[in-house]
């Protein structure tokens, strides 16, 4: 998968804490088994550290560094190297774990989901929020919303299935034309069978958490999570009693929504009419 210049760098130097890690826990005669068993986690996660494709929790860097004696160097490199500012604090650990998993079923009320997002449409969206935001800090935020997107076209990409409510189609983000884009670019994706998308139409009436986002993910080797966002907070989900909850309120939304061929009718609709309204502008 195709990586930004921060990205990659942020890349290396996890490679660098998994490389550390490996050095040291082979020092101490441990295997990945034997570590992840002082440390609360399974061996499988020990090495999915080590090769930098999961990053540890902090209270997990803080274990391995009693376990292995190494004097706070894990818990000083992981508060590093999280400081990540691609991501708004709240959204970092779920932006992670994004890579990871196996399916992702989203739920929006009003807007795009992220993954979905074109470049001109993430513009209107940062701008209608912060009409002074600097033209540079716009350009970045741009590029790496587009960068989480290219899970969906990767070979190994994980299934995604969005649950739209009908407002995200009917109410304007920016100009007609950024909408028709946005639109055509949704059902570009469903047509091409990398997504699955269905909408909950106006008529459906009430649903479950309304005007609440939710996220779900699935992961081969982990218990599944649940995300939702509020206004500049995010909570990510992990109790099992929870998320099954969440899972049931999804169904919920998917079985009163359009099918997915319904959807995708409504959804081309309304791109001609962005399209239509566009060209007499």
């Amino acid at each position: 998968m195709a990586k930004g210049p921060l990205s990659g760098q942020q890349q290396a130097a996890w490679e660098y804490f998994g490389a550390e890690l490996k050095r040291r826990r082979e020092n101490a005669s441990l295997t990945q088994d034997a570590l992840g068993a002082l440390v609360f986690v399974s061996g499988g996660y020990i090495g999915q550290f080590e090769q930098a494709i999961r990053k540890p929790q902090l209270d997990v860097a803080i274990r391995i560094d009693e376990v292995l004696q190494t004097e706070g160097f894990f818990e000083r490199l992981w508060r590093k190297l999280i400081d990540d500012k691609r991501y708004a604090d709240y959204f970092t650990a779920a932006a992670d774990l994004e890579r990871l998993a196996t399916k992702i079923c989203d739920f929006e009320p009003m807007i795009v989901p992220g993954l979905l997002q074109t470049a001109a449409y993430v513009r209107a969206i940062m701008l209608a929020n912060d009409p002074l935001t600097a033209e540079e800090y716009v350009q970045e935020s741009v590029g790496i919303r587009l960068d989480r997107a290219l899970i969906l076209k990767d070979a190994a990409r994980p299934m995604y299935w969005a649950a739209l409510h009908e407002a995200v189609l009917r109410v304007p983000v920016g100009s007609p034309s950024i909408m028709a884009e946005e639109l055509t670019h949704i059902a570009q994706l469903a047509r091409e069978r990398k997504i699955i998308v269905q909408v909950l139409p106006f008529a459906a009436g009430a649903y479950p958490a309304m005007g609440k986002s939710l996220r779900l993910m699935e992961f081969e080797d982990a218990p599944p999570t649940a995300y939702t966002e509020g206004v500049y907070s995010g909570n990510l989900l992990d109790d099992p009693a929870i998320v099954k909850r969440a899972q049931e309120g999804y169904d919920l939304l998917r079985a009163a929504a359009l099918s997915p061929e319904a959807s995708l009718a409504l959804i081309e609709s309304a791109a001609e009419d962005y399209t239509r309204c566009a060209s007499t502008t």
